[in-house]
């Protein structure tokens, strides 16, 4: 190679190495969790229960169209990700079970073999046994008899990557209004199975205990939730610079889904929100294909989806890079209110106490709240409207998403600011700070989209 070609080519190398670098200081390969942390979630939760089986179904397919995802608090307790599984814990003896189907070589062929062709899976997982599904029925009936009768079963509906427990009744009686739709669920089919078969069991719901562990996420989780609040921050930054006049909205989700998904998530937390003009006044807007024009604001509500953790994050920009006075003035109102209350957190405060300090701040500010009253927002973790009981104190560990919000119909704007934050010992940490919210920094950004 000639002595030129050579160094050049080294010099290539060379940045290349610096870029990965300093892809990988931002995005560290995806770690997922320690087996064992499964394995002690299981005993914490059979401790707290002392007496009786613990019953917990996983998801049974995939969704058409879409990745495999296991039922959240499958998961939790199992880390596995087979599908058509059941875990049974027994209380007294602090031993796990699981049963799968069995699989035809075609299943095994098309879908990869599940856990129960692995002699060495029930030790790997800490598990007393893994059993075909098939004897399930009958481990119940040689067991129950031992455990008191006493079974305990998630009696209430399951939360999923983008709705939370309390949200899926909401959702289901908006469905049941066309009476048609009205039947019964699948969690609800399996409870109705279980208590035909066992009528003298007596079945508790177990479902208050799962979500006030979940609630306080494991040093595992924090990390992934850290690396997914860069990835899902820097899939924003990639919008704005991706947004223009004459953009559809369209073109921002994808240039967000690109980054999340090159750094190992899964997909999104939920539907992304593109709302220009009009449509940043929709709460939920997700059609995404309206053409940008010169004048609007685009709000923006995207996370990603990693090893099971979700991210939330909410960003409104003008698309013509800068805001108009009259917008700056509403957008420094939602943003002082967001502010206020992230320096707020800690535990031990209530949402109230959030509350009062942010009405202290507007007023010293001298700023109208129009409506704004900050508080606590709601839990982020499994799913990004969480588990986790309402009302209560912060504690450390907890993570939430604040989201202060104006909309002006008549004007077509609406704008949201919206962080994840991880509750510490003596504040929070802002886990999506990657993404500029300052109105200099923001239009700073724009600016250099522009000179691309």
């Amino acid at each position: 190679m000639p002595k030129k070609f050579g160094i050049l080519f080294i010099g290539v190398l060379l940045g290349l190495g610096l870029a990965l670098i300093s892809v990988e200081t931002l995005f560290p390969q995806r770690t997922g969790y320690p087996l064992e942390e499964f394995s002690q979630r299981r005993e914490r939760l059979m401790s707290q229960v002392q007496e009786g089986v613990i019953i917990l179904f996983g998801e049974p397919a995939s969704p058409s169209g879409r990745h495999f995802r296991q039922d959240n608090d499958f998961f939790y307790f199992t880390g596995i990700e087979d599908s058509n599984a059941v875990v049974v814990m027994v209380a007294k003896t602090k031993k796990s079970y699981l049963f799968l189907p069995q699989q035809t070589e075609r299943e095994a062929l098309f879908e990869g073999p599940n856990l129960l062709s692995d002699p060495q899976a029930a030790k790997k997982y800490g598990l007393a046994a893994i059993y075909p599904v098939s004897y399930f029925d009958e481990f119940l009936a040689r067991i129950l008899p031992s455990q008191g009768f006493r079974v305990h079963l998630r009696l209430q509906p399951r939360d999923e990557v983008d709705n939370a427990r309390w949200e899926t009744r909401i959702f289901v009686g908006r469905r049941n209004r066309n009476h048609y739709h009205d039947q019964l669920s699948l969690d609800n089919y399996r409870i109705k199975k279980l208590k035909e078969r066992y009528p003298a069991c007596s079945f508790v719901d177990i479902t208050p205990v799962i979500d006030r562990m979940r609630v306080i996420k494991s040093k595992a989780e924090i990390e992934i939730l850290r690396r997914n609040g860069r990835i899902s921050a820097e899939a924003i930054k990639q919008a704005m610079l991706a947004s223009k006049p004459g953009a559809y909205e369209y073109e921002l989700e994808a240039a967000a889904m690109y980054v999340i998904l090159k750094h190992g998530a899964r997909g999104f937390a939920y539907p992304p929100i593109v709302g220009s003009g009009p449509n940043s006044c929709i709460l939920h807007y997700s059609r995404n294909e309206r053409q940008m024009r010169a004048g609007d604001l685009v709000l923006m509500d995207f996370g990603g989806d990693l090893d099971y953790m979700c991210i939330d994050i909410t960003r409104t920009w003008p698309v013509s890079g800068q805001f108009t006075p009259e917008q700056r003035e509403a957008y420094q109102i939602v943003l002082t209110v967001l502010k206020a209350c992230l320096e707020f957190y800690r535990p031990g405060v209530t949402s109230q106490d959030v509350q009062a300090h942010v009405r202290q701040v507007l007023k010293q500010k001298g700023l109208d709240s129009r409506g704004l009253t900050g508080g606590i927002g709601h839990y982020v973790g499994m799913a990004t409207h969480d588990v986790g009981p309402r009302g209560v104190p912060l504690e450390e560990g907890m993570v939430f998403a604040i989201e202060p919000d104006l909309y002006y119909p008549e004007k077509g704007w609406g704008i949201r600011i919206e962080d994840t934050v991880l509750i510490t010992a003596d504040g929070c940490e802002v886990l999506t700070a990657g993404v500029p919210k300052e109105i200099e920094e923001v239009e700073a950004l724009l600016a250099a989209r522009d000179k691309r």
